[in-house]
């Protein structure tokens, strides 16, 4: 079993205009220039959902049953040895397609920590991560302590997707690396050594 471990990064919003990819593009930088990592970025406007899920949640568990348009997103999920998911806040809470991605996906979170990026008007998306932690805790998943959160984004980045000040949130990056790392190697090898059963 090597170091390098894999991390998906999910950018959470669909909508047109939305700023997720300026932030996901500057936390991809921070997770390379970190080094502990291997970095698959997902970004879900490129993973059309279907929205109807099956009439039963047996079909879900079962990921040869799912619609094959899936299989390939399951599969890099399932690779995963932890998640960063960046989200806005929409209505107090996080996207559809983020809800749409985590109920035809119950399995491949399972004994995987998850790091929570938000951000959005004054409040930085903090709801949205909120609500993540209990629904990542169902699916028995570990969010970590610590986040990144991005109030007023637009104002905080340039017009090439850099930040104006970047010591500050650089330097949670890192820490929520260095603690994702912690975390993702302790569940790897615990995984390894037992399987988790949900």
């Amino acid at each position: 079993m090597t170091d390098t471990m894999r991390l998906a990064l999910i950018t959470g919003s669909v909508r047109d205009g939305r700023f997720g990819p300026t932030i996901s593009s500057w936390f991809a930088g921070q997770a390379r220039r970190h080094g502990l990592f291997g970095l698959d970025v997902v970004d879900l406007a490129g993973h059309p959902l279907p929205a109807a899920l099956p009439p039963s949640a047996e079909h879900l568990f079962d990921v040869a049953a799912r619609p094959e348009e899936l299989r390939g997103l399951s599969a890099r999920l399932a690779a995963a040895d932890a998640f960063a998911v960046v989200t806005p806040e929409y209505n107090h809470s996080y996207p559809a397609a983020l809800k749409q991605l985590l109920d035809w996906h119950p399995t491949e979170w399972q004994a995987k920590p998850v790091a929570l990026i938000s951000y959005g008007g004054f409040g930085g998306g903090v709801r949205a991560a909120e609500h993540l932690r209990q629904v990542f805790a169902e699916l028995h998943a570990v969010t970590i302590r610590h986040t990144i959160t991005f109030d007023q984004p637009w104002a905080r980045f340039d017009g090439e997707g850099r930040l104006l000040e970047p010591a500050g949130p650089e330097a949670a990056a890192k820490a929520l690396l260095d603690q994702l790392g912690w975390w993702s190697r302790v569940l790897r090898d615990a995984r390894a050594a037992t399987p988790y059963v949900a």
